[in-house]
């Protein structure tokens, strides 16, 4: 296996792209949790695997969100970096915020599976902002998940993405750190704020 350590970005190592049939998303987190360093989140996204370190903005708007899903749903249906399996070669990903339906159940390898996940939320970080726009949009529009927010502490700004549809969202909404984003038209109910969302 051949590590790709990319030093000219400050906030992640993406290491060689993984498409030999011999691996799998179970193969290849077996052997991460043996060999990545502490308080790097990981995803793999079509077969390539993101390590990124946490933080501070990062961490401050993740906090932000929980806090505030918290004023409606039990602990124990938010998620955060947490593997769920995607639709799409090898997506595995271990997204920022997920919230998972009220009965959802851990499957067989005591992880939940895409059909029970409502909500997610990635924060960008500034080397993989591609794949929450790119590989997981499409990921999570194929597998239906309801609502999908991107907050973008480098922009400014959240990108919303409700009603999938045939592969895609057929619904997208912009708006600047500050505004109010209705999510009570859609599973999530609540009004999220975004005014302490912190710009990096």
């Amino acid at each position: 296996m051949t590590v790709v350590d990319d030093r000219n970005t400050d906030d992640r190592i993406e290491m060689a792209e993984h498409r030999n049939s011999e691996h799998t998303l179970d193969t290849l987190f077996a052997w991460l949790e043996r060999t990545a360093p502490e308080g790097f989140r990981i995803d793999i996204v079509q077969g390539g695997i993101f390590m990124t370190p946490q933080r501070r903005v990062h961490w401050d708007i993740i906090a932000n969100i929980f806090e505030q899903l918290r004023t409606g749903f039990a602990r124990n249906r938010i998620l955060s970096d947490v593997r769920i399996d995607y639709p799409g070669h090898l997506n595995g990903f271990c997204s920022d915020i997920t919230l998972v339906s009220a009965a959802a159940v851990e499957h067989g390898t005591r992880r939940f599976v895409h059909d029970d996940v409502e909500f997610v939320a990635e924060v960008v970080s500034k080397g993989t902002g591609a794949n929450d726009y790119g590989p997981k949009r499409t990921a999570y529009a194929k597998a239906e998940i309801p609502v999908y927010l991107i907050a973008d502490p480098y922009q400014g700004k959240c990108h919303l993405y409700t009603e999938p549809k045939e592969g895609d969202y057929t619904s997208e909404l912009q708006v600047s750190f500050g505004t109010d984003i209705d999510l009570t038209r859609t599973v999530v109910g609540l009004v999220l704020t975004t005014d302490e969302f912190p710009r990096d």
